[in-house]
């Protein structure tokens, strides 16, 4: 690096040396230049790749730094110059040689490549017509191929062959495996046939639709007919039914008119099986001379209600043997069953029953309908002999408890054939004739009674129509203890009968009481009251009954209280005095007037005094007299202590008024002598009535 700068500062002075001087130029104005000279090259970049080139340049020619070579570097470096532009055009003179070779060459493949381009035009003109007519042809190949494509694919999707035709629709071929397989094909074509529909061309779509209708017809009839042979063979016993007929049930569901078509076969058949099973139950003996193992429910008819329960519990037994064998028939866990008749509802939309468009069909309400529509000729046949036993019985305790029989067998039922069946429907109305009956047999009790009404037993005990009336009641409560009814509802349940078995007795009570003289009248009623209470208060649906029961006890009660009361008032001999009391008040005017007063004169009021005294030492046991007919004693006891209490509170009442008026006299007397009202002071009343409260409700206690 120093050698450059040295040599740059060198080629500086050289450069001094060599710069020319204009003439006239003074030596300020060439200093001036060679400083300007000076500062261009020292500011040139040495960065700069053109003046670093330059450098490199120089320092390959490995010239010296002289003062001569100095002066013949422009002169050399021009030298070069040339010498290198020559060789340059030199070698361009080659190039255009070439090029003038190249181009002679090109214009000769120009011309080639034009004649070829005129064979070529004449070329596709003349091959035109048949590359059109090749194209035509592939694109009809291609057209023919997909045709032929969508044939084969037509004809083995949407066409049967004559053998599975045979399968279908020859009753002499059997119902197997293959006969389903077709029939799934041909469903599956007749569906398939409304895409067809859909399209332009709807003629193709409808013969075929129309032709496979033919043969699903054909085939739902063979299977039909099928269906209707291996049912007359069926064997519901027998707890391995075949599968095949569980298959084509399946199958023919689909079709819902031929399918309830073979149910009503199949019911009629079961019907009359089942009434036939029902009569040999009953009598021991079918209509071909076969006997019974075990006894004929007819040899239990003189016990009525056994009776019905035997055949009761025939029809249950058989109900449920009956829905068990045709569940394992016509139940599977798909419910595959009733799902074809779900889907295939549209196809037969006539099928549904009117207002059922959106009902979905259920398999097990379907099943309960079924067994149902088995048992309709022993419905009929039960209801028959059921109501010759009711209408043939006057006891209302027999029909009420023929009518909780059948309610329990109604529950029962429900359970196993839903709430619509005509066997219900049958118990139900068998159910309201017993309890018709019941309270038809009432009501002829009730006239009896009323007829018959004798006198009131001497004891005032209860009358014997009402003891068979209670004694009628405690059966009737006992079966409806015993019944199904919801304990919720059961005292709603048994209040009719209460009203049609008990109330009428307990009215007729009444009506012999009306004839009776206080307080007979209130204790016979309240005898008769108490033993129906005793009689309805051992169960809870009664309780309300009871409550009404005990209300119009205690009006009774207070009746005899009234006469208990009344009794000590009269007896004692208070009542006079207690009657001029009552209308006056405690002022002093009110209790001077008590002096004039007849009662409370001394001669009455010693009478009244005396009596009193004769009266209280058997009053209590006089006042238990008159209640000796009250069968509760402790209720005797309680009306006769209250009566004496409120006797006890009226004596209290008129010693009260005996004293003020003695305290009031003795007030106005003088201390010698003093005249009340210009009399003479009278002697104080408590000296004429010396009884005090306290020694009454001694002696009354």
């Amino acid at each position: 690096m120093n050698g450059s700068i040295y040599n740059t500062t060198k080629q500086t002075d050289s450069l001094e040396e060599s710069l020319p001087v204009p003439d006239g130029a003074t030596p300020a104005s060439r200093s001036n230049a060679l400083l300007q000279k000076i500062t261009g090259v020292l500011s040139t970049s040495y960065g700069d790749p053109e003046i670093r080139d330059a450098l490199r340049t120089l320092d390959e020619r490995t010239i010296q730094n002289t003062p001569e070579n100095r002066r013949r570097l422009r002169l050399g470096l021009q030298k070069d110059v040339i010498e290198s532009n020559g060789h340059i055009i030199k070698d361009f003179g080659n190039v255009a040689e070439q090029l003038k070779h190249i181009g002679s060459i090109i214009a000769s493949l120009n011309q080639y490549s034009e004649e070829m381009r005129r064979h070529l035009t004449l070329a596709k003109q003349e091959t035109a017509p048949v590359l059109q007519e090749a194209s035509v042809l592939l694109s009809q190949k291609d057209q023919i191929e997909t045709k032929q494509q969508v044939l084969e694919a037509f004809n083995m999707h949407f066409t049967i062959s004559e053998g599975d035709l045979m399968v279908m629709s020859n009753n002499n071929l059997p119902v197997d495996d293959s006969f389903f397989v077709v029939l799934a094909k041909v469903e599956k074509i007749h569906k398939d046939c409304q895409v067809l529909l859909g399209t332009e061309s709807q003629e193709l779509g409808l013969e075929l639709m129309e032709q496979s209708s033919k043969n699903l017809n054909n085939a739902f009839q063979k299977l039909y007919r099928w269906i209707q042979k291996e049912f007359k063979m069926l064997n519901l016993e027998n707890p391995q039914i075949s599968s095949p007929i569980r298959r084509a049930l399946r199958v023919l569901a689909e079709r819902p008119t031929l399918f309830q078509s073979c149910l009503d076969y199949f019911a009629e058949a079961r019907e009359q099986i089942l009434l036939d099973a029902f009569y040999l139950a009953l009598t021991g003996s079918a209509s071909a001379g076969e006997r019974a193992s075990t006894k004929p429910i007819d040899f239990y008819a003189h016990d009525s209600l056994r009776y019905i329960g035997d055949m009761l519990a025939w029809t249950h037994s058989s109900t449920v043997s009956e829905r068990e064998a045709l569940e394992v028939l016509f139940i599977s866990e798909d419910n595959d069953i009733a799902r074809g008749i779900r889907l295939d509802m549209a196809s037969e939309p006539w099928s549904r029953p009117d207002g059922d468009m959106g009902t979905t069909l259920d398999g097990q309400t379907a099943l309960e309908q079924l067994v149902s529509r088995d048992l309709a000729g022993v419905a009929t046949a039960l209801r028959q002999r059921v109501e010759q036993v009711i209408q043939s019985h006057d006891d209302p305790v027999l029909a009420y408890k023929i009518a909780n029989l059948i309610h329990f067998y109604r529950v029962t039922f429900a359970k196993l054939l839903g709430a619509k069946s005509a066997l219900l429907d049958t118990l139900s109305d068998l159910e309201q004739s017993a309890l018709r009956q019941f309270r038809a047999n009432m009501k002829d009790q009730v006239v009896t009674m009323q007829t018959d009404l004798t006198g009131v037993p001497p004891d005032l005990g209860i009358p014997g129509f009402l003891d068979e009336a209670l004694s009628r009641l405690k059966d009737l409560m006992k079966s409806h203890d015993s019944s199904l009814v919801p304990a919720s509802s059961r005292e709603a349940e048994f209040q009719p009968i209460l009203n049609e078995a008990l109330d009428p007795f307990l009215e007729g009570c009444e009506t012999l009481a009306e004839d009776l003289m206080e307080p007979d009248n209130s204790i016979f009623v309240i005898n008769s009251l108490l033993s129906a209470v005793k009689n309805i208060s051992d169960y809870e649906f009664t309780s309300e009954a009871a409550a009404e029961i005990d209300d119009t006890i205690e009006e009774h009660v207070g009746k005899l209280m009234e006469y208990q009361h009344a009794f000590y008032l009269h007896t004692s001999g208070l009542h006079p005095l207690v009657a001029a009391l009552a209308p006056l008040s405690d002022s002093d005017e009110d209790l001077m007037k008590i002096l004039e007063l007849d009662s409370f004169g001394p001669q009455a009021l010693t009478h009244a005094s005396q009596v009193l005294d004769d009266f209280l030492p058997s009053a209590l046991m006089d006042a238990m007299e008159n209640l000796k007919h009250l069968r509760n004693s402790k209720m005797a006891e309680e009306v006769t202590e209250e009566a004496a209490g409120r006797f006890c509170e009226d004596f209290e009442f008129v010693e009260g008024r005996l004293v003020a008026v003695d305290q009031l006299v003795a007030e106005k007397r003088d201390i010698e002598d003093m005249a009340v009202n210009g009399h003479v002071a009278p002697t104080p009343l408590r000296k004429l009535f010396p009884r005090t409260s306290g020694e009454i409700r001694v002696l009354l206690s």
